[in-house]
């Protein structure tokens, strides 16, 4: 009897691929609409939409835009679906969302449990991410928050 058999014998290969550190190449998703985390993605929506419902909102945002589009922002990993319907309640669109990480430049820094995450693109600097330690984050967050600050008052600051 072997040890692997049917859709099983990819397994040694996948295991091979992490333990290497190469990235494995799967099948395209089924979702309907994909969106990478913290990005938008336009989407033209049928005639007549009046309303757009969102499964999971923690997952995925959808507003209407003038000349009936739609403009979806990934919020967390996951998997949710969206709803148009018109104003009798006809339903006119139900498609999947799937929001997936970043991909690029992205660099992972674990530190015991703690993660962190850097944008390199070519300099390494800190990013925002879902999943990162709390005091990485809450630090990340408040440099955000001072550059802000900082362009808002038009006053250039050096790194």
């Amino acid at each position: 009897m072997a040890l692997f058999s049917g859709r099983c014998r990819a397994w040694p290969l996948f295991a091979l691929a992490v333990a290497l550190g190469l990235s494995a190449s799967f099948p395209a998703s089924a979702a309907d609409i994909n969106v990478l985390l913290d990005e938008a993605k336009l989407v033209k929506l049928p005639d007549r939409v009046a309303t757009i419902v969102i499964g999971n909102p923690l997952i995925a945002d959808a507003t209407v835009q003038a000349g009936g589009m739609m403009v979806i922002t990934g919020k967390g990993y996951g998997s949710t679906n969206l709803i148009a319907i018109d104003r009798s309640g006809a339903v006119l669109l139900e498609r999947s969302v799937e929001v997936q990480g970043p991909r690029g430049n992205v660099v992972v820094v674990f530190r015991g449990v703690d993660k962190e995450s850097y944008s390199c693109t070519p300099h390494c600097d800190r990013r925002l991410t879902l999943g990162d330690g709390s005091t990485f984050f809450e630090a990340t967050a408040a440099q955000i928050a001072a550059r802000s600050a900082l362009a808002q008052s038009g006053v250039v600051a050096s790194k």
